[in-house]
């Protein structure tokens, strides 16, 4: 049987392949993927579903329990290819949702290693992909109200005889891939995001590219509704002892954490690093688990344990000028632009008066 009839029946038969030439191409992120809660942030085997509702946008993610559900590592693939098919788009060329590719190129691309392993764990990888089905409400029209679909409609290794693979094929879902062709709806990302390994820490800085951008006031949430939005397992006691240590060690390339209270309220302030100063590496506690109540280890990998220094970002601020403003009207900000000018120059104020008193002491 040719290949051509083994193809009869899917899509590829119907599909212009997009053929990538290279895996050089500037990271880019879907809005929607980076803003909702659509990939399990453990490194272990998920299969509760993550059910999420915020006005009127609805999010379900639905695993199998032989393969589980797709991680916020998995979602690499997906970046990967949306930074592909942009790059493709800027340049005049035809794309589609058909892709054909060489593994070394997406392992590369995304700075994974090429060996054996790392191979087998991309074919694991596309396995969740496939296998998630996933259901919302978002960029609905007046004809539909939910759609579904998996993050990978098909996919399928081109190998020889003996077992050497010489290339991939997959096939995106149509939402996915109309996210991407409109421009609007992609951002650029830090190339670093992919040396992030904790899964905490991979979510916040999507969260803080998509609602602090570059905008010098940054973004404020309340840890509460963070830890709703991430759609994690974890209680939110360790939910947020994991911000506490992540504030503590400063980890996302080209933003600033401030931990704030108001009230009973514990808040996160996420500021462009360019308007919050330069990080101060602090290392986390070396007995502390980012994810459990006390030694056990988390779900995540060695993030919870191992200190990581100031990381430099790649990431040129007039690249991507946008602020982001139109499109965060979903989430809380407890403080409006112009008081959070006056926070600044009020706490700038408070360290000038601090150092003249101290000068007058001496």
């Amino acid at each position: 049987m040719s290949r051509r009839d083994l193809l009869a029946g899917s899509e590829r038969a119907r599909l212009d392949p997009f053929v990538i030439a290279t895996g050089d191409a500037s990271p880019r992120d879907q809005r929607d993927l980076m803003e909702r809660p659509f990939f399990s942030l453990a490194k272990s085997k998920r299969v509760t579903p993550i059910l999420y509702a915020a006005g009127d946008v609805r999010v379900e993610v639905h695993a199998v329990a032989e393969h589980g559900m797709a991680t916020i590592w998995d979602a690499d693939i997906l970046i990967w290819a949306a930074s592909q098919i942009v790059e493709a788009e800027t340049a005049g060329l035809k794309t589609s949702r058909f892709l054909r590719f060489t593994p070394f190129q997406l392992l590369t691309s995304i700075g994974r290693a090429t060996g054996a392993s790392d191979y087998k764990l991309l074919k694991d990888a596309l396995v969740r992909l496939q296998s998630t089905a996933v259901r919302t409400t978002i960029r609905h029209d007046v004809r539909w109200r939910r759609h579904q679909f998996s993050w990978i409609n098909e996919w399928e290794e081109c190998s020889t005889r003996d077992g050497r693979t010489e290339g991939m094929e997959m096939v995106l879902p149509d939402w996915f891939y109309r996210g991407v062709v409109d421009r609007s709806l992609v951002l650029t990302i830090d190339p670093t995001y992919f040396s992030l390994t904790g899964g905490i820490e991979r979510w916040l800085y999507r969260v803080a590219r998509k609602h602090a951008g570059h905008q010098p006031t940054g973004w404020l949430f309340e840890l509460r509704h963070l830890h709703e939005k991430s759609g994690s397992l974890a209680r939110f006691s360790d939910f947020a002892l994991q911000l506490r240590r992540l504030t503590a060690r400063q980890p996302l390339p080209g933003y600033r954490l401030i931990l704030e209270r108001e009230d009973r309220r514990e808040l996160l302030r996420i500021l462009p690093a360019a308007a919050a100063g330069r990080p101060v590496d602090k290392p986390v506690d070396p007995i502390g688990r980012s994810h459990a109540p006390g030694i056990g280890r988390s779900h995540a990998s060695r993030s919870g344990d191992h200190t990581h220094g100031s990381q430099l970002t790649l990431w040129n601020d007039s690249a991507n000028p946008t602020r982001n403003r139109e499109s965060n009207r979903e989430s809380n900000i407890f403080v409006a632009p112009g008081d959070v000018d006056k926070l600044v120059q009020d706490v700038a104020r408070s360290f000038s008066v601090r150092s003249l008193s101290k000068g007058g002491n001496r």
